[in-house]
């Protein structure tokens, strides 16, 4: 008895000493909110007061100081996140996750980010502040990898620290530009829409731009192989470990429509959710510099910010910066190309794609006068035919540097404009506002035009010349509003207005949010941030509404069952919400999605259909289609000898909406509530495994708003009728000029990507729930609220 005394008290004297030295090694795995560091290239001491979010204040004698202590705060958070965000672009995912990203990795180091970056870094003025701070932020990052502690992710996966160069800065950016662009998804699957159906099946699709009837106001006057490329772009994306970028609302109000007389601007980026989330809030005060920005992991100067002069922010143009061509290769030659003048020589290019607890692969990419050849970089393409990537971001020289630089530090609204020129790709629409009260938006990217006749949403003929790029646009003729008479400035990804009569082509999404956004600012010159709140939380589409009416009134009331009747009472009583008790988004979701399966996917093929329904082509068309009693899509081209109609396709839709959520869901219709089927989780790339989920994932969470609603929390159909939330928000942002000190903002878990912090996900529960945190200001209030964190100059 004595015995098994002893050797359970040494079973717990071990279990005690094991939880202590746990403790321990999670204690030691904290970031360092405050304390002294010391730290070498700095000037002056440099003071860190960390807010009661984790929000870094850093007062510094000079920006360099700043920069180099924004390098070190935001490594000691997000390391993890620059690692993976540096990693992509030049395809060096596999050296951490082996085989699994191997397709991942060969696509982007075939794309040419890597080289385009090192061409751009070669031309940049070493002496400039741009390039100078940005090596500040550098140094600050390398000397956290240096002298810092160790993520758990690194030490989880096996990855060796290397510094970090200016190199991965831009191709930070490389891959942000590529995950804005969307000819990669879109215009494979039209054409073999195209060649296997004829154009009339493209009419409907409206490709021309039909469907964009609310545009942004400008105040100036061999057939499955072209698919390929869609899917395998579209499961590239939602498989990374870093999540692209999807839309996004902005909308900037000039004095006479708010409640104070003075300009308060809103944004909401929509990106894929991750843990952690896409931003790190920082707040810079020098003497002769303040800012308070949101950063991208790795990138020295904000995409979105605010001081006390002036706020910017962002959203997605969605302009059309890719074209796909075919290539005609010599007859016996697959060295040599045709071109207008005669046959070229393919460049060609050698990339060693280094491969975790495997062989390396030595990938061969051959480009034309077009782009790299895709033949070969992604696995579903297996066409004789070469097909060449034309995109602008590679084709044109590289600013971003320059241009992210000024917009944080422009001096009017006229001097930040002139940065908004420099950004040639991606496509954003630059959102101003200041305390003088000027309001604006501007397209940036460079604009190009085709051969009229030539549509850049099919896959082009590279072999003529007739199909390409005959002239670029300046940067004038790009959409734009300053000041307008209407008193405000929106987008929400949808088409803006024809310039010189020229409606620039586009992957669009659908009039829903700006529709939205536009009704509810036109009437009212009473804003305040209070309201704003709510209309930055909005879950209600009108739209919705009018296509549910066209649906109700295409199904036979005659022959629907009692319970059919009770769905049928609940939608005709909705008015287009979807918050978490509603049941009526339950039901349309389901009916929606079953009305686009029943009419598109016999011609389209499963794949192909659920890619349709992801793309802002399958968006646009739901509000259309339903409107076209003579569309060619109705007919289902499966059943011989019988043709479909539209009242066919929606009451047959409609019967499976209801068999299928009482299966589901049960009978209780009041049970079929939208939290129960709409939820959000924020992953971690290490969640994924079940044994780690509980640590690095945050969530679930029943979540409300929807597909094209303000708060747009969006997701992709399936058989399942479980619609798991891709992404949203990833910051919701409220400055208002009349009490600057007092902003608001939320982002959608917290500030620290460390999962031990307790700032990993102290704003997920806020953030589900619609509400916002200051974004501060005030010295007096920031010392009161924080810890102090100190660096000292050491000597080097």
């Amino acid at each position: 008895m004595k015995r098994i005394k002893k050797i359970l008290l040494v079973l717990l004297v071990v279990i005690v000493l094991l939880g202590i030295a746990l403790w321990a090694y999670i204690f030691h795995l904290k970031p360092k909110y405050e304390g002294e560091i010391k730290l070498k290239n700095l000037q002056k001491e440099t003071t860190v007061y960390f807010d009661d979010f984790g929000v870094p204040h850093i007062y510094a004698n000079s920006e360099k100081d700043a920069m180099t202590a924004l390098g070190y705060v935001h490594a000691q958070e997000r390391l993890w996140q620059m690692e993976l965000m540096r990693r992509i672009a030049p395809g060096r995912l596999s050296e951490i996750f082996g085989s699994v990203a191997l397709k991942n990795d060969m696509f982007f180091s075939g794309i040419g980010i890597e080289e385009a970056s090192a061409r751009a870094i070669a031309k940049l003025d070493k002496n400039s502040p741009s390039y100078q701070l940005t090596l500040a932020y550098l140094d600050g990052i390398n000397q956290y990898l240096e002298d810092g502690v160790t993520p758990i992710e690194f030490t989880l996966v096996g990855v060796k620290k290397e510094k970090f160069t200016i190199k991965d800065v831009y191709n930070i950016f490389g891959y942000m530009a590529f995950s804005f662009a969307m000819a990669q998804k879109t215009d494979p699957l039209l054409t073999e829409i195209r060649n296997k159906y004829g154009i009339e099946y493209l009419k409907d699709l409206g490709i021309e731009g039909e469907f964009n009837t609310t545009q942004i106001k400008s105040s100036k006057e061999n057939i499955e192989e072209y698919t390929a490329i869609a899917k395998s772009v579209a499961l590239l994306l939602d498989k990374s470990p870093v999540p692209p970028f999807v839309g996004s609302n902005s909308w900037v109000l000039g004095p006479n429509k708010t409640k104070n007389g003075k300009v308060i601007f809103a944004n909401d980026p929509h990106i894929s959710f991750s843990q952690p989330g896409t931003w790190y809030e920082a707040h810079l005060i020098t003497p002769t510099h303040e800012l308070y920005g949101c950063y991208l992991a790795g990138t020295p100067f904000p995409l979105l910010a605010h001081n006390r002069e002036y706020a910017y922010g962002l959203t997605m143009f969605m302009n059309d910066d890719i074209d796909f061509y075919q290539e005609k290769n010599r007859e016996g030659d697959i060295t040599q190309y045709q071109t207008p003048k005669g046959f070229a020589k393919y460049e060609s290019r050698k990339k060693t794609i280094k491969v975790k607890d495997s062989s390396h692969v030595l990938l061969t990419v051959k480009s034309s006068r077009h782009g790299p050849i895709m033949n070969g970089l992604l696995e579903r393409l297996k066409s004789k035919n070469p097909i060449a990537m034309s995109w602008i971001f590679t084709q044109q020289p590289i600013q971003i540097l320059d241009a992210v630089y000024g917009l944080s530090h422009a001096k009017n609204k006229d001097d930040f404009k002139k940065s908004v020129q420099l950004v040639a790709s991606p496509g954003l629409n630059v959102m101003y506002g200041d305390a003088k009260g000027n309001v604006a938006w501007w397209a940036s990217g460079m604009l190009y035009k085709h051969n009229q006749g030539v549509n850049s949403h099919l896959i082009l003929d590279g072999s003529t010349g007739k199909d390409d790029i005959v002239e670029y646009l300046d940067f004038s003729k790009n959409p734009s509003s300053e000041n307008p008479k209407w008193g405000y400035v929106y987008s929400a990804n949808n088409q803006p207005e024809a310039v010189d009569g020229y409606l620039y082509p586009g992957y669009y999404l659908p009039e829903d949010r700006a529709k939205r956004i536009s009704e509810l600012i036109n009437p009212k010159s009473d804003w305040d941030k209070e309201s704003m709140s709510k209309m930055i939380n909005d879950n209600t589409s009108d739209v919705a509404v009018d296509v549910l009416k066209h649906l109700i009134a295409n199904i036979d009331l005659n022959y629907v069952l009692k319970e059919e009747k009770e769905a049928i009472k609940v939608l005709k009583s909705w008015k287009g919400t979807t918050n978490v008790e509603d049941v009526a988004p339950t039901i349309y979701n389901k009916w929606i999605y079953l009305y686009l399966k029943n009419t598109f996917e016999d011609e389209m093929g499963e794949d192909n259909f659920n890619l349709f329904t992801g793309i802002s082509l399958g968006k646009q068309v739901i509000a259309r289609q339903i409107k076209n009693e003579n569309s060619v899509w109705w007919d289902n081209i499966k059943t011989k000898n019988v043709k479909e109609t539209r009242k066919d396709i929606v009451s047959k839709s409609f019967h499976q909406t209801i068999a299928s959520l009482q299966e589901q869901l049960g009978i209780t219709i009041s049970d079929w509530k939208w939290g129960e089927v709409h939820t959000v989780e924020h992953e971690h790339p290490l969640g994924k495994v079940a044994a780690l989920r509980g640590l690095f994932n945050v969530g679930p969470f029943a979540s409300s708003g929807s597909n094209e609603v303000i708060n747009n929390l969006f997701f992709g159909y399936n058989n399942e009728g479980r619609y798991y939330v891709k992404g949203g928000p990833s910051t919701r942002r409220i400055i208002d000029f009349s009490d600057i000190e007092n902003s608001w903002s939320i982002i959608p878990t917290g500030q620290s990507g460390n999962p031990f912090s307790k700032h990993y996900d102290d704003q997920a529960g806020m953030y589900n729930a619609g509400k916002f945190r200051k974004m501060k200001l005030n010295k007096d209030e920031i010392l009161k609220t924080s810890t102090k964190l100190v660096f000292k100059p050491k000597a080097n």
